[in-house]
């Protein structure tokens, strides 16, 4: 396997920490040093289908927005199916995976002057497949960077437990990025997070402020989620934001109130009297709501149907209850998709203002 460009292994202290939204922006600040950066994730355990190829959702992200020039399929070399583990466990084949992974990364690095490798959680996952984010980032002959979130006691608690695995496998940490920190705490947590992680060997690479925006859906993300039907043909809209959620189990007066920019109304179906509410030209915080969900698979009669075709905004039509929907919008996991173009730019700009990206290039 290709021993001589450079490399570095994006792990976690768990999963939706943040890896993929530091190797987005990494990759954009790598660029500036080495003009062709390439990216791949060995494992990927959210995948979608492309020309009948299981390719990681991530490495579609990082190929959409940089155009990486390498193939879907060796930057996402082994997709973890439903029924990946059983048949590992069955018949244990790690030597191929292992030299998939080698093949792939040859590939991938081919005319690279620097490549990023993602992980798929905490340092352990993948362990019940003989191949852990600290096996294969040890395969790839790559030194880590470990992200973890907000905060001093539990972060360092954290990363010294995945420490231990990776210095197992033999597998040099060269520090830690905190991410999702509030603004106000970011001095705090920057000195004291320095001097925990120093007693521990590490350096702190940086320091992410939390921003609202990025765990925000869009309209188009919890269609998806939802797989919900769109009552009218709003498509410019769909990428709308969502800041709010509002559950219509009141009167129709009450529930103007909260009619407002970026709100997403969930109410049932037959709760006509709140769809024509929001259709009235006269409010006018209603325009700028971000979209209504109606729950039930309750679809309204013919004159609400009308009103909702004239909305500025989509209305969705979903299966599931209002308490089911409500609770799958409040836990989703908000992944950056291709489209979230003012995410990406906040992303880069935030990853170029706050980890220290010399002092990374030095370590390597």
């Amino acid at each position: 396997m290709n021993t001589s460009t450079p490399r570095v292994f994006i792990a976690a202290t768990r999963q939706n920490d943040g890896k993929t939204t530091t190797s987005l922006g990494l990759i954009a600040a790598l660029q500036k040093t080495f003009p062709r950066v390439g990216y791949i994730k060995p494992v990927g355990q959210r995948f979608v289908e492309i020309a009948e190829q299981k390719i990681d959702e991530d490495t579609v992200l990082m190929d959409s927005v940089y155009q990486l020039n390498c193939p879907l399929v060796d930057m996402s070399p082994i997709a973890v199916e439903p029924d990946f583990t059983r048949k590992y466990l069955q018949s244990s084949n790690n030597e191929a995976l292992v030299k998939k992974i080698q093949k792939a990364f040859d590939r991938v690095a081919w005319e690279k002057d620097f490549v990023l490798c993602e992980g798929s959680g905490h340092a352990g996952v993948g362990a019940v497949f003989d191949l852990s984010n600290a096996q294969v980032a040890k395969t790839l002959g790559a030194k880590v960077i470990i992200i973890s979130q907000g905060g001093i006691g539990k972060p360092i608690d954290e990363v010294t437990l995945n420490q231990a695995l990776f210095e197992k496998e033999g597998v040099e940490i060269i520090g830690v990025i905190i991410n999702k920190v509030l603004e106000d705490k970011i001095d705090y947590i920057t000195e004291f997070a320095r001097r925990g992680l120093k007693r521990k060997g590490l350096d702190l690479l940086g320091v992410i402020p939390h921003r609202d925006i990025l765990s925000q859906p869009t309209l188009e993300v919890i269609r998806g989620e939802l797989n919900a039907e769109v009552l009218n043909n709003r498509p410019e809209k769909m990428q709308n934001l969502i800041e709010d959620v509002v559950v219509g189990a009141m009167s129709a007066d009450y529930a103007k109130n909260f009619f407002k920019r970026d709100v997403l109304l969930i109410t049932p179906g037959d709760r006509e009297d709140i769809i024509f509410a929001a259709a009235d030209p006269k409010q006018p915080g209603a325009g700028r709501m971000a979209g209504i969900v109606l729950t039930g698979n309750l679809r309204p009669g013919p004159e609400a149907m009308k009103a909702i075709k004239d909305m500025p905004f989509p209305v969705l039509l979903a299966v599931k209850d209002s308490y089911r929907v409500a609770s799958l919008v409040h836990n989703l996991t908000v992944k950056t998709q291709p489209a979230d173009l003012e995410k990406i730019s906040i992303i880069r700009d935030l990853i170029a203002k706050n980890v220290n990206l010399d002092k990374i290039l030095k370590a390597l």
